[in-house]
């Protein structure tokens, strides 16, 4: 199976396979706010054994590779980058070989874990990880529902618990990248992933693929990373799994309580086809709890679709006006410009087909 670009084709001879997503690390001025949110979204505060620092915490899930979530002490909000599980210590091995990679070393937060440290194209601090994964143990199970016959809950009402959401583990990781074909090479020959969806602009151009890990027969999400082109790179937002769509809704009221900045949901994505709920942490950058992702094995062949705001969702509320588009200041316009002249990808008809793109209404027949 390979993708219908063969810019995006699959690698026959990857440098490793990753095999699920570990962490995301930030910079963030207030450890303190920071550890707040997180808290009332559901992560888990403190190291998974690692040593404690005032200038760095940790934050855990349910299950998954060590720390999920990493925060740094800094003068302003920075997304640092993230790290992929391997399949393998030989994985770890092969990465340490590559040129300007680090050595394997102790991971970071993680006593049971190692990690190789990497740049993408972009420049994002990428690292490879390995170590014992831990099975989620969530406070409850999944609530019976009562949706077809033989009817299962008897003699019993549903009543979840109030309180953060059981976050599971970490599931995707989103950023835009300038040169996108040169990042999505990079991805697919440095860590084996595999093109699930990609979406093209009006000239049948590539411009967003959602990539998974190739765990061969073994299933995995839709996504793992997902890259889209924009005029400069940086962070879009994270997803966390849940236990079920309660526990999404029971989440959602409890981060309202706390005067937390509601961003989007709870709706259904199209493609990957996740029940979500956005929210933004206290500097802005969107965070999800999502549930019942697609799971795909390796046999599952690339469709490519053409990109519309539209094709975010198949229901739920409005998409609102800023939930990708950027905040236009001197400041921004003169980097997209710079970036633009710089890029050998980005050119500014790519970027003015993408404006047109965000800027178009997803459901015009909607009225709300």
């Amino acid at each position: 199976m390979t993708s219908p670009d063969p810019r995006m084709a699959r690698a026959t001879a990857p440098v490793a396979r990753a095999r699920d997503i570990a962490n995301v690390r930030f910079v963030r001025p207030d450890l303190n706010r920071t550890t707040a949110f997180l808290g009332d979204f559901g992560l888990l505060a403190g190291p998974s054994g690692g040593e404690p620092s005032a200038r760095r915490r940790s934050f855990s899930a349910a299950g998954g590779y060590g720390p999920c979530y990493i925060a740094e002490q800094g003068p302003r909000p920075v997304f640092l980058g993230f790290s992929l599980a391997m399949a393998s210590p030989a994985d770890l091995e092969a990465l340490a070989g590559l040129p300007g990679s680090g050595p394997v070393e102790p991971a970071e937060d993680w006593p049971e874990g190692l990690q190789v440290r990497l740049k993408d194209p972009a420049g994002n601090d990428v690292r490879g990880v390995f170590g014992p994964p831990r099975a989620p143990s969530p406070d409850r199970l999944p609530l019976d529902q009562n949706l077809t016959t033989p009817r299962r809950r008897l003699n019993a009402m549903q009543r979840p618990p109030a309180g953060p959401s059981n976050v599971l583990r970490l599931g995707h990781v989103v950023i835009n990248v300038v040169d996108f074909f040169r990042s999505v090479r990079w991805y697919i020959d440095t860590f084996g992933l595999i093109p699930s969806d990609i979406q093209t602009l009006p000239d049948g151009d590539a411009a967003i693929v959602f990539l998974r890990c190739d765990r061969g027969d073994e299933p995995t999400d839709h996504h793992t990373l997902v890259l889209v082109q924009n005029v400069e790179n940086g962070y879009s937002h994270c997803a966390f799994e849940c236990i079920d769509v309660d526990d999404i809704a029971m989440g959602q009221e409890h981060l309202l309580s706390r005067g937390w900045t509601h961003a989007w949901g709870v709706g259904r994505h199209l493609l990957g086809s996740q029940l979500f709920d956005y929210w933004r942490d206290p500097w802005g950058d969107k965070v999800e709890h999502f549930v019942d992702s697609d799971m795909f094995t390796a046999a599952r062949p690339t469709d490519v679709t053409p990109l519309t705001s539209g094709g975010l969702y198949q229901w739920g509320p409005p998409l609102p006006a800023d939930f990708e588009a950027p905040r236009i200041t001197p400041a921004f316009l003169w980097r997209a410009i710079r970036n633009v002249r710089r890029s050998p990808e980005m050119t500014f008809a790519r970027m003015f087909a993408l404006l047109k793109i965000i800027q178009k209404p997803p459901r015009p027949w909607a009225r709300h």
